[in-house]
């Protein structure tokens, strides 16, 4: 059976060994002391709370078909119901339904919300008037605020598009490419047209839930995978090199002061890009460079426990989100109880995030100055709230890798570079988008990479839940084999994300 060597595991290279379970041998190298990167679930005044990605996306199916697979089916839950709301011009505006990304379809739908001018509302009704000629797919690509812009005006996307794409990317929309963070808006705009009538003639989707929780946190994800994998997992292991020999693979290895080679058929490389550069930078130099180009930005999650009838002085719906140019602290907050509807009769949680790109200070502060930022802000959007019981404060440097213009070309350019030695294959949250799914889909496509097949097992398809053997101890001093029991905390509480945990 051939062995492959899964380097990083987070949820996209515990994915690939998954998918790789019983048609090779997997061990999965970890850098910190857990394995799941940024799924990770701790307790906050005694209920978990995810202090990374609190849900999967549903609208494409490859996370939530993986969390059925490998059994948490009967944990999926939908959040409870709520429109999109900004905290905007010093109040919480609702965004009309039918928006794509915060564009709006129908302009007359922004009237009496606030959330433009009458200026910038009537600089968006002009779109549908402005010469529209196609965007060449083949052509230079562009920014979001470049394009969408020219089409709906500058405060249009200040106003509306912006807050919805930091709370994905905390990007910059003059820096994040169209295609890569906007691609349904990219691919209309290659048709030509009209934008906004577009969109009002798109087929309607049938009603149901953008993304879904899992009861219990998001933290079970990978430790369900891992286990459901069969692969040997192993934290507190650093990659130090990749070495190509005739056949195989070897892979230098540190714990502590102790080192040692693994010797491999395949690799799969699943780490962030700024930790994947220098790994390939003496066997795919122009790899290493394109990965190296990927910016990251820094990025923290205040997490705030209030006493249980804090619930009812909240604002209505599940949280909010931040216009960068309102200059406030934090870019989005999140009603965590009201949200998923659990704990039932537990502490109101509410969390904050903060860091965007361009922000190089966020993580600068000590916790008690981000937490008291976090709670002023709160305060100021949702009205008088008590003393929280509880707060914790989660830190994650280079936490979001940045989908600037060009991105799509640098990393189609890492992957073909990548293809070029054989056994290797490149996943993560740099490829095919930052949430939990895209890094599943990015998981699955290396698996089958290396495994040498051209088709995949379908998203829709998956097989059922294969029971593995958690991990196998004793392969090298210093190493600590993670014990992944179905549904238990994941070893280790470290205040952020190893390198190799993207």
């Amino acid at each position: 059976m051939n062995r492959v060597v899964v380097i990083g595991g987070g949820v996209g290279g515990l994915a690939a060994a998954w998918a790789l379970r019983g048609r090779a041998e997997v061990t999965v190298l970890e850098a910190a002391d857990r394995i799941g990167g940024k799924l990770r679930t701790t307790p906050l005044a005694g209920v978990p709370v995810d202090e990374g990605a609190e849900s999967l996306m549903a609208l494409r199916p490859e996370a939530v078909d993986l969390a059925e697979a490998v059994g948490l089916g009967g944990t999926l839950r939908d959040p409870a119901p709520g429109p999109v709301t900004l905290w905007s011009r010093g109040a919480l505006r609702t965004l009309p339904p039918g928006h794509v990304m915060g564009v709006p379809p129908d302009p007359a739908a922004l009237e009496g919300t606030g959330l433009l001018s009458a200026a910038g509302l009537a600089r968006l009704r002009e779109e549908e008037a402005l010469p529209a000629p196609p965007l060449p797919a083949d052509g230079p690509d562009v920014s979001v605020a470049a394009y969408l812009g020219g089409r709906l005006g500058r405060e249009a996307v200040d106003r509306l598009v912006e807050p919805l794409l930091g709370g994905v990317y905390a990007g910059e929309v003059d820096r994040l490419s169209l295609r890569s963070a906007l691609g349904p808006v990219a691919a209309l705009a290659g048709r030509g047209g009209s934008l906004l009538a577009a969109l009002r003639n798109r087929p309607a989707r049938p009603p149901r839930a953008a993304v879904r929780g899992l009861a219990g946190g998001t933290g079970l994800l990978p430790e369900a995978v891992a286990l459901a994998s069969g692969a040997r997992v192993l934290t507190g292991v650093r990659v130090t090199a990749l070495r190509r020999t005739a056949g195989a693979w070897r892979i230098a290895t540190a714990v502590g002061r102790a080192t040692g080679t693994l010797t491999a058929d395949a690799v799969v490389l699943a780490v962030p890009a700024h930790a994947a550069a220098p790994l390939l930078a003496a066997l795919a130099p122009e790899a290493a460079a394109a990965l190296g180009a990927v910016r990251h930005a820094d990025t923290a999650v205040v997490a705030l426990a209030f006493p249980p009838d804090a619930e009812a002085a909240l604002p209505p719906g599940n949280g909010f989100l931040v216009p960068s140019v309102e200059g406030r602290a934090i870019k989005a907050a999140t009603y965590l109880s009201r949200k998923w509807g659990w704990p039932s009769g537990g502490p109101c949680v509410v969390r904050a995030s903060l860091g965007r790109s361009g922000e190089s200070g966020v993580l600068a502060e000590p916790d008690e100055v981000l937490a008291a930022r976090a709670l002023a802000d709160l305060r100021a959007a949702a009205g008088p709230l008590p003393a929280p019981l509880a707060v914790r404060v989660t830190r994650w440097p280079a936490g979001l890798p940045q989908y600037d213009t060009g991105h799509a070309r640098r990393t189609d350019l890492a992957r073909r570079a990548a293809a070029e030695l054989p056994g290797l294959a490149l996943c993560g949250a740099a490829y095919e988008g930052v949430g939990v799914a895209a890094c599943v889909a990015s998981g699955l496509r290396a698996a089958e990479t290396v495994a040498g097949a051209r088709t995949m097992p379908g998203t829709r398809t998956m097989p059922g839940r294969t029971p593995g053997a958690g991990t196998t101890p004793g392969w090298m001093p210093g190493a600590a084999p993670v014990q992944v029991p179905a549904q238990a905390s994941v070893p280790g509480q470290a205040s952020g994300p190893g390198p190799q945990g993207g």
